[in-house]
């Protein structure tokens, strides 16, 4: 939620040589909002008071105030004790609570209007409901699909299963509030619970803005099928008074059951893109939208470092299948590849994928300060993000992507120049503490290490992307060798113990990677020479030269 608020910050901090450069930097407030528990308590007591009062008022007793109380103080427990990526941060917390605050007012607002038109009186004249019908087209309304859908596009399946579960038993003393029967009650409960699965299956595979009104037309076809299969909700008055069928009134509870959630779906599409913005949360639908390689910064990036632009492609590739062996945010993987290495375009040509001519400028220069070099791409790629405005997703890729891992290249060299000043004392005054000290400190990235398994993943396929270019003769042992010796380095030098790797995810992410890497590197067969051809050709172009050097055609 306040990380909307971030973007100011970072323009006005932090310098280098002759420039401002941009950081991410995180205010003390907006810190203290996200994950201080005063707000954290806040939050809850604020949403139990919201929920008390939905509940209150009508025909209901104390009691059913306290169940839901209690019932509401047992849903915040179990986030507190299961799932500490909404309970640890506040926003997730407040966006959460919020969305089954709204999905009860909604309910409680259609089975009040529902009571309240069975109430109602007057005379009936043709071509109008009655108040049964009115009652049953209320309760068709119910927009049980609302928190689950919600939830399950912006927070996951799994967080979408938990919503579900919540206000499905929530929504008990809500109907107990306005007076229904243990049987209405039952069938609400059912309905409920079968549509918010269906709504969190239904959005497992939601990749564009379309998708969502496929899914509120299953939604609405399952609502209707329920409705139908109890016979309380939709009932089909085959005889009115005069013994006719009611065809207007079917007609109208069938469209309500199914047009209710399509009309849903269209009120989330439109909501979607400022809750995402307001809460800092990027969907697949937008994840997506961003995989568009026209960004300016990926032009740039194809006519400025074109080496680097393939070296993303395939590390993308990589992230991809990986994240998807794992069931980790495949598209963002794809995404955040195309962007971590955008930093390469202050200085494309210190980095080897896209040297030309043979040409090597570290030759001239220290290790130190080539490894300087090489290290600021990250900050680089950070200021570059900001200055475009990408997604906060990516340029937390951008800046965990190396870790605090060694440039061990120049690290080596460094070293070895130093024994060799050692060894050939080439200045004989010096002594040994005197000489230039080599501090791995200097040669590491800034970090910070890797906090997310696609950021994780992205950091082993860009690794083992680059290392894969030195080999000579691409075999399956060789592949493997390499793959199984980057991930134990990895694994050694601590990059991956901030994530949420298991050694279980580790293992199919491993297996994930020699499998494309094998299938991007595969071998081609050895075509035979054509020798009749080329012959043919030395015969045609040998005859032309002496045709175009004969005195008659000089004539």
């Amino acid at each position: 939620m306040f990380g909307s608020f971030k973007w100011h910050w970072p323009f006005k901090r932090g310098a280098s040589a002759q420039k401002t450069r941009r950081r991410r930097t995180e205010s003390e407030l907006i810190e203290t909002l996200e994950h201080g528990i005063v707000t954290k308590i806040l939050i809850v007591l604020v949403s139990t008071i919201a929920l008390g009062w939905i509940v209150s008022g009508g025909r209901q007793s104390m009691e059913v105030t306290a169940v839901a109380i209690l019932m509401f103080g047992t849903a915040v427990t179990h986030l507190a004790l299961n799932r500490p990526e909404i309970w640890g941060r506040n926003s997730r917390l407040f966006l959460l609570l919020l969305l089954i605050c709204t999905h009860l007012l909604l309910v409680k607002y259609f089975l009040s209007s529902a009571e309240e038109a069975l109430l109602s009186t007057g005379t009936i004249l043709p071509g109008q409901f009655s108040a049964i019908d009115k009652r049953d087209l209320w309760r068709l309304s119910v927009p049980f699909a609302f928190a689950p859908l919600m939830t399950s596009l912006l927070m996951g399946r799994t967080v979408g299963i938990i919503s579900t579960v919540f206000v499905t038993f929530l929504s008990i003393p809500v109907c107990a509030s306005v007076g229904w029967s243990l049987r209405d009650v039952l069938i609400n409960t059912t309905a409920g619970m079968v549509c918010g699965f269906a709504a969190v299956f239904l959005t497992l595979e939601v990749r564009k803005r379309g998708d969502l009104l496929r899914a509120g037309l299953f939604i609405g076809l399952t609502t209707w099928l329920i409705a139908v299969i109890f016979q309380r909700i939709i009932f089909l008055h085959i005889w009115m008074a005069a013994g006719s069928m009611n065809w207007s009134a079917l007609w109208m509870q069938t469209a309500v059951a199914v047009g209710g959630p399509i009309i849903l779906a269209l009120v989330i599409y439109g909501a979607l893109s400022p809750i995402e913005s307001l809460f800092s949360i990027t969907t697949n639908i937008s994840w997506l939208e961003l995989s568009d390689l026209n960004h300016p910064l990926l032009k740039r990036m194809t006519m400025e470092a074109p080496g680097t632009f393939q070296h993303s492609l395939a590390v993308a590739n990589l992230a991809e299948a990986a994240c998807e062996a794992i069931g980790a945010n495949a598209t963002m993987g794809r995404v955040c590849s195309y962007f971590h290495d955008i930093g390469k375009l202050v200085k494309p040509e210190y980095f080897t994928e896209n040297m030309r001519n043979d040409r090597n400028p570290h030759e001239g220069l220290a290790p130190t300060m080539s490894a300087l070099i090489i290290i600021a791409h990250v900050k680089e790629g950070v200021s570059l993000g900001l200055e475009y405005k990408l997604n906060p997703a990516i340029i937390d890729v951008i800046q965990q992507h190396h870790g605090t891992s060694m440039v061990y290249y120049f690290y080596k060299k460094a070293v070895d120049q130093q024994e060799s000043m050692r060894g050939e004392r080439k200045i004989a005054a010096m002594h040994d503490e005197e000489l230039p000290e080599v501090s791995e400190s200097s040669f590491r990235y800034g970090g910070p290490k890797a906090q997310s398994k696609e950021s994780a993943i992205i950091s082993l396929a860009d690794s083992i992307e680059s290392a894969s270019r030195s080999l000579e003769k691409v075999t399956p042992q060789k592949i493997e060798q390499l793959v199984s010796d980057i991930v134990r380095k990895r694994i050694s030098d601590g990059q991956l113990e901030d994530c949420e790797l298991s050694f279980s995810e580790l293992q199919l992410v491993t297996e994930s990677f020699r499998h494309t890497i094998s299938s991007m590197m595969h071998t081609r067969i050895a075509y035979p020479e054509d020798k009749s051809g080329e012959k043919q050709r030395r015969e045609n172009a040998g005859s032309a030269i002496r045709q175009r050097s004969s005195p008659a055609t000089a004539a």
